[in-house]
C-alpha cells in the first residue's frame, strides 16, 4: 500500500495512529502515507502530524481536499 487513510469519530484517535504508526514500523513499511480525519482537536492533529501521521482533516473537510493532499504526497514521495 502507498497510503492508509482512517476515519476516527470515536476519539480514539490519540491511541489508533499511533498504534498503526508503531504496526507500521515494526513491518517496516517506508514511504508510506499514514493520513485520516474525523472529529479531531487541532492540538491533537498536531501531535499526531509530530509523531508521523501526514496531514488529518477534520470536519468540513471536503473530499476533493484529501484527494489532493494524496495526489500531491504521491507525486513527491513516489
Amino acid at each position: 500500500a502507498d497510503v492508509i487513510a482512517v476515519s476516527i469519530l470515536s476519539g480514539a484517535h490519540m491511541t489508533i495512529f499511533p498504534k498503526i504508526l508503531d504496526l507500521m514500523q515494526e513491518n517496516e513499511l517506508k514511504n508510506v502515507l499514514l493520513t485520516g480525519g474525523g472529529i479531531i482537536p487541532q492540538e491533537d492533529m498536531d501531535t499526531l502530524m509530530d509523531i508521523g501521521t501526514g496531514k488529518l482533516f477534520g470536519p468540513g473537510s471536503s473530499i476533493q481536499e484529501t484527494i489532493d493532499y494524496i495526489n500531491s504526497w504521491y507525486k513527491k514521495n513516489k
